[in-house]
């Protein structure tokens, strides 16, 4: 069932699904087959809708029957303008995060794996945030010591055992752009409001890679500072 799986993903390899390769990809929809909306590069128009959340957020998310972008005021929690929300990847838990502790050695002491629960607070220039951040481990890399996560909200880490890799700095933010208020380019820098942001608070990051579809963009954006 793998090799037939495989023959129907697009074999770019890029990583976005949260796995190294499309072949072990496969594996994983061959006992999920609803996580064949974790790929990017494919036509899930119908499987990848902006979830509607009954609430106030200034990030337009409340339910309504008019588009996302005729919601939004465009500006943050403070009155700030920005340019885009970034979105998460289908049934991923939270935006995803490329992170490097301030000792990267926490990261191979901990023994971090995919699935692990972790908490740390994104400190100085990288970001600055003033809440502790919790999520869910995607790939550890024990050379480096960098950490690729899904922050989520607080609840995990009070409810499950967790590992505290303590300070972070925050490298990069992958995801999907579906409303926008600016034409996106590689090299420019934007003003980003990151979906599920607990403060609604805009970010500044550079993009660095693009993928436009039909219905969405996928970016990566590095040199995160909030502003």
């Amino acid at each position: 069932m793998p090799e037939e799986l495989l023959t129907q993903l697009p074999g770019l390899d890029c990583g976005s699904c949260g796995q190294r390769t499309c072949r072990q990809f496969a594996q994983v929809i061959a006992k999920n087959p609803k996580d064949i909306v974790k790929c990017v590069h494919m036509n899930h128009t119908e499987t990848i809708a902006v979830e509607k959340v009954d609430c106030n957020a200034v990030c337009g998310s409340c339910s309504s029957d008019k588009p996302l972008e005729s919601k939004l005021n465009w500006k943050d929690s403070l009155g700030r303008e920005f340019d885009f929300i970034l979105d998460t990847f289908p049934n991923e838990a939270g935006p995803r995060e490329t992170i490097i502790p301030h000792n990267p050695a926490r990261t191979k002491e901990l023994g971090l794996k995919p699935g692990d629960i972790i908490i740390g607070r994104p400190l100085g220039m990288s970001c600055g945030c003033p809440i502790t951040h919790c999520g869910v481990v995607v790939n550890a890399d024990y050379v480096n010591g960098v950490i690729v996560w899904c922050v989520t909200g607080p609840l995990n880490s009070r409810a499950k055992e967790h590992k505290d890799v303590g300070y972070y700095s925050a490298e990069a933010y992958d995801g999907l752009v579906r409303a926008t208020n600016k034409e996106l380019k590689i090299g420019m820098r934007y003003w980003f409001l990151p979906h599920r942001c607990m403060l609604q608070w805009r970010h500044s990051g550079l993009i660095n890679f693009i993928n436009k579809r039909k219905d969405f963009t996928q970016i990566r954006i590095e040199g995160l500072f909030i502003g």
